[in-house]
């Protein structure tokens, strides 16, 4: 069933080519109709109360390395699918473009569920890297200005941490024989993959691969002008499902992996996460371009979901269960609503950007009086990413901030303060663009449309839904939770 998921995205391509239609759009919305209808399939096929992989698939691949066909989901891959499927007919939503352009989406999509569901390194890779070629082709295609500078920029930042990734990898592998998630997991239980310095060039490999596609402070800048440059709709997939790329890594692999390597690192690794959740909001903070501004504001919300992470992998000798339980949901959940919100922050600013052919924070003024309903809707989504109470965005940073403070305070009390330079960012956009007197270059903005509120009424439905029953995402991966933390423990 799962494979039957990664391949409707590629039929769909197929179609695109095949039936020469004139909406291709149309051809891309039907397919992730029916990849919806495959997602809530396996959902009503998966139990939550199992704390295991389920919905295996397994089949011999390539015998001489022992690299077998794998596929699986449990709670957190399960949100992932969800997420992906939730994200792609929204950014369709955002763009009208040729076939060639939904064909490249329509393949990251089948990558992305590949990556999320792949129970073996090799597996795993070739996903990763097929993720990388329609990404880095939507930003060369079909950007704006400086989109070649922008997309090899992209490409060289992620191609090379993957090369890292995969070197480090098959340092484990020679030393262990086995690509496997499971047996790889199981066998650092009772000590280390590898040893001596060797195990810091395995270590620094795999989470230069990671850190590079969250991405964490400093090698993020690859991420604003990528984001800058990128069609509405691709800079929607990008923030809200290829950087949970980086951040499944670190959950999946790297933390039950390497203990000692995180222990030891403790607090370097904790200054580089608070740096990460400061510098983001600080430079977002600076912006005029609306667009640089929600880039750089997503770098710090991902540092949230790295700060209780890491928490957890320095202190999970000492950190009492409950904590660990609420810092990995608090992560968990913050996936899921930054994937939400920050696409819905990046289809206002098209939005915006298509009512007056600019996005700079000087280009508006007094748009409250010309397109009420549409600042109000911009304007929950602006509250979700800052984590007002009854919104999606309180309660993952709530669980994270919680948890965190009990073994790691200091960073974390640095780190509250993105919330501050986040609030500041907001107040500042809100300020330029829905008050003041009206911008006389605004006069022919027109308030949200039929079309554009049935886009964004579920969505923004969704903030609010997940934001007063937490429990609803919450039960997906409650017993992935208790499984990850003792894997931690």
């Amino acid at each position: 069933m799962i494979t039957a998921l990664i391949l409707i995205p590629l039929f769909g391509v197929v179609m695109l080519y095949l039936a020469n239609p004139r909406n291709p759009r149309r051809i891309a919305f039907v397919t992730n109709a029916v990849s919806a209808f495959y997602a809530l399939m396996l959902w009503q096929k998966f139990d939550v109360d199992l704390a295991k992989v389920q919905l295996i698939e397994r089949h011999t691949w390539i015998p001489s390395i022992g690299a077998e066909y794998a596929l699986g989901a449990d709670g957190l891959s399960l949100l992932l699918v969800f997420l992906v499927t939730i994200l792609f007919p929204f950014a369709f939503a955002a763009n009208r473009m040729n076939r060639g352009f939904y064909a490249l989406m329509l393949v990251m999509q089948s990558a992305l569920y590949g990556v999320f569901t792949a129970q073996n390194f090799i597996l795993f890779f070739l996903f990763y890297e097929m993720s990388l070629i329609p990404s880095f082709l939507l930003i060369k295609l079909y950007g704006g200005k400086k989109r070649d500078y922008a997309a090899v920029k992209f490409f060289l930042y992620t191609f090379l941490g993957s090369v890292a990734m995969l070197l480090g990898f098959l340092g484990i592998y020679f030393a262990r024989s086995t690509f496997d998630f499971a047996q790889l997991v199981d066998l650092a239980k009772t000590g280390p993959l590898v040893t001596g310095r060797f195990a810091w060039f395995v270590f620094a490999g795999i989470f230069l691969g990671f850190a590079v596609k969250v991405p964490l402070f400093p090698f993020h800048t690859w991420l604003p002008d990528a984001y800058e440059t990128a069609p509405t709709g691709v800079a929607m997939v990008l923030t809200g499902a290829l950087s949970k790329m980086g951040v499944y890594g670190f959950i999946r692999l790297l933390v039950p992996l390497f203990p000692n390597e995180f222990r030891i690192l403790q607090p370097w690794l904790l200054a580089l996460v608070v740096v990460s959740i400061l510098i983001g909001a600080l430079v977002a903070w600076a912006q005029t371009d609306l667009k640089r501004m929600v880039a750089y504001l997503s770098i710090n919300h991902l540092g949230y979901c790295l700060l209780g992470l890491f928490a957890i992998a320095s202190a999970r000798s000492t950190m009492a269960k409950i904590d660990m339980h609420a810092a990995l949901s608090g992560v968990f959940l913050q996936i899921f609503n930054h994937g939400i919100t920050a696409a819905a922050l990046f289809y206002f600013v098209g939005l915006l950007e298509q009512r007056r052919g600019a996005r700079g924070l000087n280009d508006f003024g007094g748009l409250m009086q010309r397109a009420p309903v549409l600042c109000a809707w911009m304007s929950v989504a602006m509250f979700s990413s800052l984590g007002l109470p009854g919104l999606n965005g309180f309660i993952g940073e709530f669980l994270i901030f919680k948890a965190s403070f009990a073994v790691a305070a200091s960073f974390t009390a640095v780190a509250v303060l993105g919330l501050l330079f986040t609030a500041v960012t907001f107040m500042r956009a809100m300020k330029s663009l829905f008050s003041g007197p009206p911008n006389p270059a605004t006069n022919a903005i027109v308030d949200l449309r039929a079309g554009e509120k049935f886009v964004l009424v579920p969505v923004t439905l969704l903030m609010f839904v997940v934001g007063l029953n937490p429990q609803i995402v919450l039960k997906v991966f409650n017993s992935t939770v208790v499984a990850l933390a003792a894997v931690f423990a």
